[in-house]
């Protein structure tokens, strides 16, 4: 009998639910465990493959019946930001994002619980207590960071920190070729900035001064209304049968 070496990742599948996503649909995912000295490279393979992390496990989706549910990543390079992202750009020009460490504050959460009550009442998510928060946020074996959103201060030019009101945070995996964007939450109370969209064409600015190639949106689901707003950052790569493949989107 072969005996597999003991970093060598195991991979289950989960019984079905509910889709999240489209209605009258279920959903299986296949996820294996992100432990040891290995699990930032295993990180970035998978991620190529089309898994998304959540603490020390990454999954993708294994549906028996479905296809909806799309890698996709911006490519950073060639990025040109339509006439509403300019126009969010500039509603944010007095917001900076600073990059921390992966540690868990009461602001945060207190953010994160806004967050989830106005825009995700009935989610997945919703029952989350701050022990739930901090789990999210600081279990990961793979590199990690938080950047928050605050507007900018005095000395902003010299400590690249904000001040003030935290607007948005951003769970992000620093990959080999991208910045991958576990998970973003921000201040509901804020709609005219549109928040969201910027913390995405902040990462795109941050890849680019870090020469990484791409930024990791997860999933595009095509019939959700949810995730659609993916569709209007480009170029971007979609995740295919063939790998990834080019698609311009309007």
């Amino acid at each position: 009998m072969t005996q597999q070496p003991r970093d060598t990742p195991q991979f289950y599948l989960t019984a079905p639910t509910t889709c999240p996503y489209l209605p009258g649909k279920e959903e299986r995912k296949v996820f294996t465990h992100l432990v040891g000295d290995r699990a930032a490279a295993l990180n970035d393979m998978l991620t190529h493959g089309g898994f998304r992390r959540s603490q020390s496990i990454a999954y993708r989706p294994a549906c028996e019946l479905c296809r909806a549910c799309v890698s996709v990543r911006v490519v950073v390079d060639d990025f040109v930001p339509t006439a509403s992202q300019k126009r969010a750009m500039r509603r944010n020009a007095d917001v900076v994002g600073d990059v921390r460490g992966a540690v868990p504050t009461a602001e945060q959460y207190s953010l994160f619980r806004s967050y989830l009550d106005a825009r995700h009442p009935n989610g997945g998510m919703a029952d989350m207590s701050v022990l739930d928060y901090a789990m999210m946020i600081e279990d990961s074996h793979v590199r990690t960071r938080l950047i928050e959103y605050r507007r900018r201060g005095p000395d902003t030019a010299i400590n690249g920190r904000g001040t003030g009101q935290l607007l948005g945070v951003c769970l992000t995996d620093v990959l080999s070729d991208g910045l991958s964007m576990v998970y973003s939450f921000y201040d509901p109370g804020e709609s005219q900035r549109s928040l969201g969209g910027f913390i995405i064409l902040d990462h795109i600015a941050k890849a680019r001064r870090l020469s990484l190639p791409y930024v990791y949106l997860g999933y595009w689901v095509d019939g959700s209304r949810k995730m659609d707003y993916k569709r209007h950052f480009n170029p971007q790569q979609r995740l295919g049968p063939e790998g990834w493949e080019g698609v311009e989107t309007a």
